[in-house]
Formats: structure tokens, C-alpha cells, sequence
């Protein structure tokens, strides 16, 4: 039954294969005068590989050479009339052909039909030898060609491969080479490679291998090498290198040449004896030691140029050529000696010692233990990538660098790997480290300034005072460029790879020799390389290491006397920075780092160092690098976190005393810089006012400064921005005026009068009858009574009668018993004393002194110093005003400067006097009375002038400005009373309303013009006002509006205005200007109408009422008898209208 069976599928398959292969033999065979049916072939052609690939999954066993043969009965009279088929049947026939060999003929195919099929193939494929024309075939045809090929190598035997097929094979190898390289489709290359794969791999004669090794090395050395390598994709490399390595291996591996090289072991060290030996020995054909010397050279060369693909970018084409080098050291390591230079570099800087390779793979390090001569190559190759780094650093190629500073991390891992004595290359590595360093900094372009944060702004001290610990990671000081973070990775990691710990002091401390001896760029290499050292050399040691080793005492004493001499270099450049002596930017980012690494191990034993350190640190804040600056604010947080701060506010806050003192001595000796100045600013600012009372040193070191170099603006500017912010925080303070006490707030604003209606009229005539009845009865006591001498002590307040009585018996008794010392107050006189105010803090002193310093630099040429002054003066008047004997003089001292600011040329500067001048004001109250009046009316002839160089004329002038900015229309005068009777149109329009109707009895008709007096005729006088939106609707657009200048001046006037009113005392002309020139903003400034109404709230609502600004429901004509009403009106043009 097991014959059976098989038999019987076997006849079923013949079966279906007869239905197919009869007619497509039909077909074949038809004479050449008869068309063809193309269609039908290709469709028998199509079911006969359906049905012999389905019997090859199913069941192959039945399928033999016998059944292929009748197969190809017909495909052979296609093949040989294929120029009269379409190219998709020539490549259909071929994929059925492929089909057969595998499953059919095997390894039973004849050598007469190997030959054929083969020349068949490589003809099709790559046309007859001699040519120059290939077949233009589509790329199809060439894969399905490329792979029955591949398949008919596989089951070639040596019977097949005789002396006479050697021919054709050869132009097959051709054909396929020529697949590889001048293919542009990638597909076709790697059918064509795995077809070359074939024959290393199934023909075993070496003699016959050896002959088509030239050409092969030759073209796959060609798509390996540059420029054809970047051209060509990833899997054809790969495998054009697995095509390499078996044929190299396959043709010259000490196993193939054995013979060979035991004959050059044997030969004699005669030139003529080892030339004559493989003469006399081998017979011709064979391979001699001749041979092997010359191939050898040939693959060097060979070889130099495929393994400069380590610098490929993919992985896997780096693993490949990693297998080739390992596998050509393993298996030809005797034959191709004089390759193992450039194998051994090759294999070291394409080993990733990240990936576990398995056991079973042979690894460079095995080699290395097996062969001496690889371990020297190892060595010699290392040593030559050290000396060589400075000139590889200077290549513009950035993977190039990066690849010279992996091999030599990779090869240090693999001498350590070995045990080898690494201090002499260790010396050479910190050297050729150092002048790279260098080569990299001459070398790198500064970079570019973002626009993001790296700085901080010591005018606010907001981003110190954070509670939390930011910005703990430091930028790169060198290599800081985004292409070159690679490169500045790996040189960290070859750093820390160097050796042992003690040999990275040892390092280290040579580095430290340079840094005495060198500057530059020379310093800053030498200087960031012994950090990185002493860093790696910290990280290596653990607390274990050192409990076990005895040995480590010693190398942790050395450690720490080399980082104690780096950290003195550091402290010194810190210094220096704050000397103001210039330095590279990148040595003193570098120190920066130095310290706070040195914090970051001390932690709470580095706060006494703080007194040298601090204060140079906080002094970058203000460098003009932004790196330096991003570098201070980094060191500042890791200050505060190492020496238990909560951040770097408390940091500076609780050694204030020290940065103080540091700046104070810099004044003493006038060796100042701004940047010393903002850091006292800034200390100030957070520490706040417990920290002024301490400052009178400092304050007067800078009022020295002030006056020998009052002829410099900026710096006077600088140091007048640290009394700004003395001033700023001394306002603050709780205890400024008494000690131990209270100051008691000034509020000189006016009161409106309080109506108590009716009642309080009563009771104001009652107590004047009063008055005039007790002034009566004096006048009688005087004239009959005696003459009484004058009171001893003041009026007490009213009291009852029973005392009044009790205390003049006191004081008749008193009279008539005097004391013995008259100078001496009796006890009922001692509570009536007025007790002698308590002496001023300190901090209300430096205020006092630093308001009375002002004045004599107002009239600085800086704008914005006499701006920032004038600022200074509105903030500390209100502080001061509780001590009025203190202050008023000071008011008076500094009136006439800052009055003068009012005209000057720098708008932003007058607005700042009017707020100033306001300040003083509600400091100073009353006491500016007289001296406003004198100013106001300075120069205006009359108390009506229209102009004027006093305040008056200024003030409209301001106002003049500010309508021209605003684009608004003037209108015509419309006097309505003494004061009233000039207004300018209004700056800012008004609310909403309509045209208002003033109804005023008139004795003549004569007109506004032609004043009060006349014949007595009665009429009226009709004004009419403009609704405010009809004025708006004049208004004309303006480039700036209310945002110009002129109209930012006019608003500060306006404040002043408002303060003057409300705070001090003036008289009725005065006023009446006032109201007059300010009536028409009065709707959009309540403050400004709420004051004018606190002194004379009846005159304000007048004026407003007769330009329309307020209305009055329910207006009536009054009946008066002998005189008539009617509404005056005024027009848009200010003309006056009488009647409806």
C-alpha cells in the first residue's frame, strides 16, 4: 500500500500535467509561418506553475527529474523560438524553470542541461560575451533571471562544474557582477549579490574560486567604497559585505591556503631559494605562495577602501563590517597578516560594548588573548588615535569628530578589558585632550542669543525670591552649540574613562600646571579639563571603596589638595570679576560651576566661604553676557540649596552684612562699577527696611561719591538708583519717625463744612450772644476792679462751676504763697507741659539727608536721573512729613529746583515734577500756600492777565498742547463772571447730552460785549451751549491722542491741580482760575471735581451749568414784575442768541 498510493498520485498528477503540457507543446511546435497565440501560451503557462508549485506545498516526493523533463519538453521549443513571444512569456517560462530545479531536477540535472540552463540564464540576462549591447529587459525579467540563476548554483555538483563549464561560468560571475554594480534597481543588486553568494558558497574548488576573486573583490570593493557607497541603499551593502567576507574567506582562509603557508613557515631565508621553492614544488595551475602574497596586497588595498563604511550611519551596516573584520582576523589570520593593522582599528571602533554579544561569537578581546600580535596591534592602534585626536578636532565634519572620540573610548575599554599598562597612554590622552580642547574653541562660532529668558533682571528681585530651587543644571560653557552636543558628550564620557581615580588627580594636577602657566584659550582647556577630571575622579570614588581600601587615604588626601588648589584658582577669577578686571567669559563660567560643585559637597560647611564668594557670584547677575548670567543664576540656586536656604532670597537676605561690607569697601576705595550698584539695589530690595538703620556708612560713601564725581551722569545715575531703593524700602519701614513709638499719619486734605441745618444755626447764634454778653461783663469787671496780673499756665477746657471755683482758691492761694523757686512749675503745672518730641531713627535720618541731597542734582543734563529724582521726592515726602520741624525746612530747600522741573524740555521729566510737587503737597499742606499764589499769578500783571511766565500762563500753555495733540477745535470765549471767562475746549470729550438753554435777567440788550451797566431797558441775555456729543463731532483724528505727550503732561498737570486744591490753602482768584481752566474735564476726573467742590461746591456746579455740562429738569420761566425772561443760547461758535 505505500507504493500504491504514491504511485497513484503520482499518475494523477501526470495527468493534469498532460492536459497542459499537450496543447502548450501544440502551440510550441506550430510552424514559424503561422501566427502565434501568444494569450493562450501565456495562460497554459500561468496554470502549469499554479499546478506544479500547489504539488510542490502539498507533496514534493512524487515530483522527480523524470516529470521535470516532460515539463520542459515544451518550454524548451518556446525558448527556442522566444523572439516571437512577448517578454512576459520569456519571463514566465523562466520562473517555471526555477520551479523545476528546486523541486524537480535537484541535483539529478544532467551536466549537458546545467550548461544549457546556465548559458540559457546568464545570455538572457546579460547577453552574449562580447556585446557591448545588453538586452534592455524589463527589471522582472532580470529578478526572475537573478534568482533561477541562484537556484541552479545551489545544486551544481562537481560533476557539473568540469573543466569545460569553467568558461561559462565565468561569464555567469561576470554577469552577475555587473548586476551588482552598474544596476540601479536595488532589487535586481541583491538578487544578483545572493546569486554571487551561491557560488563562493557551493563551489568548493579553490583553483577555480581563486580565478574570479580579482574581478569580485574588485566590483564589490566598488559599491562599498566611496561615492558609490552613500548612493546605494542599506540592504545592497549588506549584502555585497556578506558576499565579501565568503569570498574572501572561502578563497583565502588559512584552512584553503594551509598548504601555502606551510611552504612559506618551511622556505629558506635565500631570496632565491623561497622564489625557486613553489616552482620546483607545484605543478602548473596551482596556487603558490606568489599568489597569496600578491592577492593579499591586492585585498590591503581592497579592504582600505570598503572599511571606511565604519563612518556609515546605520547600525547594522557598522555590525556587518564589525563580522567582517572579526571573521576575516579569526579565518584569515595568517594569510592576510599584513591586513590585521587596519582590521584590529576597524573592529575597535565599530565594537559597542552596549550590546551582549553571545558566547559562541568570537570577540576582538578573544583575539586579543589568543594572538599576541593583535594585542600589540591593539595598542599601536590606540596610541595612534590619541596623538592623532588635535588633528582629527580640526575637521569641519562633525560625525568624524565624533567617531575619533568614540574609538578611543572604545579602544581604552578594551585595553582595560585586557589588563594592559594604560599610564603612559593615559599621560598622552590628557595632552592630546588638552590641545583638542584648544583646536574645538578657536574652531566653534559664538553663538547666537535666543529669545528666550537667560538672564534676570536685578531691578526686580521677584525671580530671586521664589520659594522653590530652579535653573540647577548649567548650560555648556564650551561646545555650546546644538551640533556639537554630541561631540561635547563623548569627550565627558572618554574623560571619565580615563583610567583610574588616583591617575585622573595625577591628571588633573598637570592640568593645574598649565593653568599657571598659560592664558587664553590655553587656561580655559587646561582649567575646564582638571574640573572634569577631579568631578570623574569624585564619582568614581564610593564610601565603600574607601572603608575597604586602606590604599584610598592617601588618594583621597591627594583629591582634595588638588580640588582645594582648583577652587583657590576660582575664587580668584570670581574675584577678579568683581575688581572689574576683564576676563574670558567662559573662565569665569567655569568658576562659577567650580564653586558650586564645591558647595554641593560641603553643604552646610561651605556657608563660611560665603564671605569671599557670594558677593563676587551675585555680581554676574548684571554682566552684559547672557551666559554668564544664566551661569550666576544657576551657582546662586545651588548656593542656597547646598547650604540649606530655602532660596536665593533667604541666601542673600541672611549674608546681606557681608555683601554690604564687600561694596562698602569698593566705595571707600572708589573702585565702584554698575554692576556693584545694582547688586546693592538688589540686596536692598530684599532684605527691606530692617536692613536701612545699617547703611549710614554705606550712604555716606556714596554722598562722597556723589560729590567728587558729580560730573559723571551715568555713574551718578547708578548710585542714585541704590538711594531710590533705599528710599523705597525706608518708606516701608513700621518705626520711621519715633523710636520705639508710632509715627502718626498727616492728612492735610480740606473738609467740606458740615450743615447741622437749623439746629446748628441756633446754636451758633446762641453761643455769639453769649460771647457778646460775657465781653460786656468784663468790661465792667475792669473798670471797677483792681488790675489782676496775667495767667500763670494755659486756659484749661470748660469746666463745671464747683471746680472753677475750687481752682481759683488753688490759685489765689498760690499767689498769695509763691514758691521759693520761681522757675520751678508747681505739680498742677508739670502735666501741662509739652513734652520734646523723641529723637528721629536712623532710617528717618538717611531719608532727611538723602531728600536734602537731591536738590543739588536736579540739574543733571541725564533726563532720567532728574525723572528718577523727582520720583524720589514724591515717594519719601510722605514718610517724612510727621516731624514737620525737620521736614518743612527740607520742603523749603527743595521747592525752587523742583518748581523749575515743571518747564523742562523733557516731557516725561515735567510730568514727573507735577506728581513730585503733588507729593509735597499732601506732605507739606498750608505751608506751600503762599508760595503757589506767589508762583500762580508770577508775571500776569492782573488777576485776570490771560498769560504770563508764572504757573498760570504755564498751565495753559499745557493745555494749549494737549487740545493741538488731541486734534480738538477751539471755541470762542463765553464769559460768564469774573474768572470764567476764558476756557478752552475741552481735551477729552465729554458724556452725552443736548443743547442747553441759560435763562439771565439783563438790564440792557446791548450784548455780552457790552457789559453789565446801560439805559435800564429790561431784556435778557440767551446763551446756548453746544451739546458736548455735537462737540465731539467736531473733532478732527489725531495721530497719538490722549497717549502723546502733550497730553500725558496734561493729565500730571491736572493731579497736580487736584493736590494743590485739596491740600493746600487758596485764595478766591486763585480758585476761580483754577475752575476755570479745568471746568471742562471736570466730568471724566471726580477727584479733581470732588476737591474744587470741597472748597466751593456752588461755584463748580455754576460753572459746569453754564457750559452745559449739567442739566436741569423742569425749567420755568420765572414772573417777576417789571422784568422779562428769556433763555439765552449759545451757538457752536460761541456766538450768544436771545429768544427761543
Amino acid at each position: 500500500m505505500t507504493t500504491v498510493v504514491p504511485s497513484t498520485q503520482r499518475n494523477e498528477f501526470f495527468q493534469q500535467l498532460k492536459r497542459l503540457c499537450v496543447p502548450l507543446s501544440q502551440l510550441a511546435l506550430r510552424p514559424k509561418d503561422k501566427p502565434v497565440d501568444a494569450r493562450e501560451v501565456l495562460e497554459l503557462l500561468d496554470s502549469l506553475i499554479r499546478l506544479w508549485t500547489a504539488q510542490a506545498n502539498e507533496d514534493g516526493s512524487i515530483l522527480d527529474d523524470t516529470i521535470a523533463d516532460y515539463v520542459f519538453f515544451p518550454l524548451s521549443h518556446l525558448l527556442r523560438d522566444r523572439d516571437r513571444y512577448p517578454v512576459r512569456v520569456i519571463e514566465v517560462i523562466i520562473c517555471l524553470l526555477r520551479e523545476l530545479i528546486q523541486h524537480g531536477w535537484k541535483a539529478k540535472a544532467s551536466p549537458q542541461l546545467f550548461q544549457q540552463l546556465l548559458v540559457f540564464l546568464s545570455f538572457t540576462i546579460g547577453g552574449a560575451p562580447g556585446r557591448p549591447n545588453r538586452p534592455d529587459l524589463p527589471e522582472e525579467v532580470m529578478i526572475e533571471g537573478f534568482r533561477t540563476l541562484t537556484a541552479l548554483i545551489r545544486i551544481a555538483r562537481p560533476s557539473h562544474l568540469a573543466a569545460s563549464i569553467i568558461p561559462a561560468l565565468g561569464h555567469s560571475i561576470t554577469v552577475m557582477l555587473d548586476g551588482i554594480t552598474e544596476s540601479v534597481v536595488p532589487s535586481i543588486q541583491v538578487e544578483a549579490v545572493h546569486c554571487l553568494e551561491a557560488v563562493f558558497t557551493t563551489v568548493r574548488d579553490n583553483t577555480v574560486l581563486a580565478q574570479f576573486l580579482p574581478g569580485t573583490v574588485s566590483a564589490l570593493t566598488k559599491v562599498l567604497s566611496p561615492p558609490l557607497a552613500r548612493q546605494t541603499q542599506r540592504r545592497v551593502l549588506l549584502g555585497c559585505l556578506g558576499a565579501l567576507r565568503l569570498a574572501l574567506i572561502n578563497v583565502l582562509g588559512d584552512l584553503k591556503v594551509r598548504g601555502i603557508l606551510k611552504s612559506l613557515e618551511n622556505s629558506s631565508g635565500s631570496k632565491e631559494k623561497h622564489a625557486s621553492e613553489p616552482v620546483d614544488s607545484e605543478a602548473p595551475g596551482e596556487l603558490t605562495s606568489a599568489w597569496l602574497k600578491a592577492t593579499a596586497g591586492q585585498v590591503k588595498i581592497a579592504l582600505s577602501a570598503v572599511l571606511k563604511l565604519r563612518a556609515h550611519e546605520s547600525e547594522d551596516i557598522q555590525s556587518a563590517l564589525h563580522r567582517l573584520c572579526i571573521c576575516l582576523l579569526d579565518e584569515c589570520h595568517a594569510s592576510l597578516a599584513d591586513c590585521q593593522p587596519i582590521l584590529v582599528e576597524s573592529a575597535m571602533m565599530l565594537e559597542d560594548g552596549d550590546v551582549t554579544s553571545s558566547r559562541l561569537q568570537t570577540s576582538l578581546q578573544d583575539l586579543a588573548d589568543v594572538y599576541p600580535e593583535v594585542r600589540e596591534n591593539v595598542r599601536t592602534g590606540l596610541h595612534n588615535w590619541i596623538t592623532s585626536l588635535p588633528r582629527v578636532m580640526q575637521s569641519n565634519d562633525e560625525r568624524v569628530r565624533q567617531l575619533a572620540i568614540r574609538s578611543i573610548l572604545r579602544g581604552s575599554k578594551l585595553a582595560a578589558a585586557l589588563h594592559m599598562d594604560q599610564s603612559n597612554l593615559d599621560y598622552a590622552l590628557g595632552t592630546s585632550l588638552r590641545d583638542s580642547i584648544i583646536t574645538l574653541i578657536k574652531a566653534s562660532k559664538p553663538p547666537k542669543i535666543s529669545d528666550e529668558l537667560i538672564g534676570v533682571d536685578m531691578s526686580t528681585g521677584s525671580s530671586l525670591a521664589k520659594p522653590e530651587i530652579e535653573l540647577a543644571t548649567y548650560n555648556p560653557v564650551l561646545l555650546d552649540s546644538e551640533g556639537h552636543k554630541t561631540t561635547r558628550n563623548e569627550v565627558k564620557t572618554l574623560i571619565s574613562s580615563i583610567g583610574s581615580s588616583v591617575q585622573q588627580v595625577e591628571l588633573a594636577s598637570l592640568m593645574l600646571g598649565h593653568i599657571r602657566d598659560s592664558e587664553g584659550v590655553d587656561r580655559i582647556a587646561s582649567f575646564w579639563l582638571a574640573f572634569e577630571l577631579l568631578k570623574s575622579s569624585y564619582a568614581q570614588s564610593s564610601d565603600l571603596n574607601d572603608l575597604l581600601d586602606l590604599s584610598s587615604l592617601g588618594e583621597s588626601k591627594s583629591q582634595d589638595q588638588a580640588f582645594q588648589e582648583l577652587y583657590d584658582f576660582s575664587a580668584s577669577v570670581l574675584t577678579a570679576h568683581a575688581d572689574s578686571m576683564e576676563n574670558d567669559w567662559q573662565l569665569e563660567a567655569i568658576a562659577l560651576e567650580v564653586t558650586a560643585f564645591a558647595a554641593s559637597r560641603l553643604k552646610l560647611d561651605f556657608r563660611p566661604e560665603l564671605i569671599d564668594v557670594l558677593y563676587p557670584v551675585t555680581t554676574f547677575l548684571g554682566s552684559q553676557v547672557p551666559q554668564l548670567r544664566r551661569h550666576a543664576i544657576t551657582t546662586l540656586n545651588i548656593l542656597a540649596a547646598s547650604c540649606g536656604y530655602e532660596s536665593v532670597s533667604e541666601l542673600i537676605v541672611d549674608n546681606a552684612d557681608y555683601m554690604v561690607n564687600s561694596i562698602s569697601l569698593q566705595l571707600d576705595t572708589s573702585d565702584i562699577s554698575p554692576t556693584s550698584t545694582k547688586v546693592l539695589a538688589m540686596v536692598i530690595r530684599l532684605t527691606g527696611p530692617k536692613l536701612i538703620p545699617y547703611l549710614d556708612d554705606t550712604i555716606a560713601s556714596i554722598f562722597s561719591a556723589l560729590d567728587a564725581y558729580h560730573g559723571y551722569p551715568a555713574f551718578v545715575e547708578s548710585l542714585f538708583s541704590v538711594l531710590s531703593e533705599v528710599v523705597a524700602q525706608g518708606v516701608k519701614s513700621d518705626m520711621l519717625l519715633l523710636e520705639d513709638g508710632k509715627s502718626i499719619p498727616v492728612d492735610h486734605r480740606k473738609k467740606k463744612p458740615e450743615s447741622k441745618g437749623i439746629p446748628g444755626i441756633l446754636q451758633t447764634l446762641e453761643k455769639h450772644l453769649d460771647r457778646t454778653k460775657r465781653s460786656k461783663e468784663d468790661e465792667v469787671n475792669l473798670t471797677t476792679t483792681a488790675h489782676l496780673s496775667h495767667p500763670k499756665k494755659p486756659w484749661g477746657l470748660d469746666k463745671d462751676k464747683a471746680q472753677e471755683k475750687s481752682e481759683a482758691a488753688a490759685l489765689l492761694d498760690t499767689l498769695q504763697n509763691p514758691p521759693a523757686d520761681p522757675n520751678e512749675p508747681s505739680p498742677d503745672e508739670q502735666p501741662n507741659q509739652i513734652e520734646k518730641p523723641r529723637p528721629p531713627t536712623p532710617t528717618y535720618h538717611l531719608l532727611t539727608r538723602i531728600l536734602s541731597h537731591t536738590q543739588h542734582h536736579l540739574t543733571s543734563p541725564t533726563p532720567t536721573l532728574r525723572k528718577s529724582l523727582l520720583d524720589m521726592v514724591a515717594a519719601v515726602s510722605p514718610a517724612l512729613a510727621p516731624d514737620e520741624d525737620a521736614f518743612l525746612p527740607l520742603v523749603h530747600a527743595v521747592w525752587p529746583v523742583v518748581l523749575a522741573r515743571l518747564r523742562d524740555p523733557e516731557p516725561y521729566v515735567s510730568a514727573a515734577a507735577c506728581r513730585a510737587l503733588a507729593g509735597l503737597c499732601a506732605a507739606a499742606g498750608d505751608f506751600l500756600g503762599a508760595r503757589f499764589k506767589t508762583e500762580w499769578w508770577a508775571g500776569s500783571g492782573s488777576g485776570d492777565g490771560a498769560g504770563g511766565g508764572g504757573m498760570r500762563g504755564w498751565v495753559k500753555r499745557v493745555k494749549r498742547e494737549a487740545e493741538a495733540a488731541v486734534g480738538k477745535r477751539k471755541r470762542g470765549p463765553g464769559g460768564m463772571g469774573k474768572g470764567m471767562g476764558a476756557v478752552g475746549s475741552s481735551v477729552s470729550g465729554v458724556g452725552g447730552g443736548s443743547t442747553e438753554e441759560i435763562l439771565i435777567p439783563v438790564r440792557s440788550r446791548v450784548g455780552v460785549g457790552g457789559g453789565a451797566g446801560g439805559d435800564g431797558n429790561e431784556g435778557v441775555m440767551v446763551i446756548r451751549s453746544s451739546s458736548p456729543s455735537a462737540s465731539r463731532s467736531t473733532e478732527g483724528p489725531a495721530a497719538l491722542g490722549r497717549f502723546a505727550q502733550a497730553s500725558q503732561v496734561w493729565e500730571a498737570v491736572l493731579g497736580l491741580l487736584t493736590a494743590v486744591v485739596a491740600h493746600v490753602r487758596v485764595d478766591d482768584d486763585m480758585f476761580d482760575d483754577i475752575l476755570g481752566l479745568v471746568v471742562d474735564v471736570l466730568p471724566r476726573h471726580e477727584e479733581l471735581k470732588e476737591a474744587l467742590e470741597t472748597v466751593n461746591g456752588d461755584a463748580v456746579w455754576l460753572a459746569m451749568y453754564e457750559r452745559g455740562l449739567i442739566e436741569v429738569e423742569g425749567r420755568e420761566v420765572p414772573v417777576v414784575e417789571g422784568l422779562g425772561f428769556q433763555f439765552v443760547r449759545m451757538d457752536g461758535m460761541g456766538t450768544i442768541k436771545v429768544g427761543a
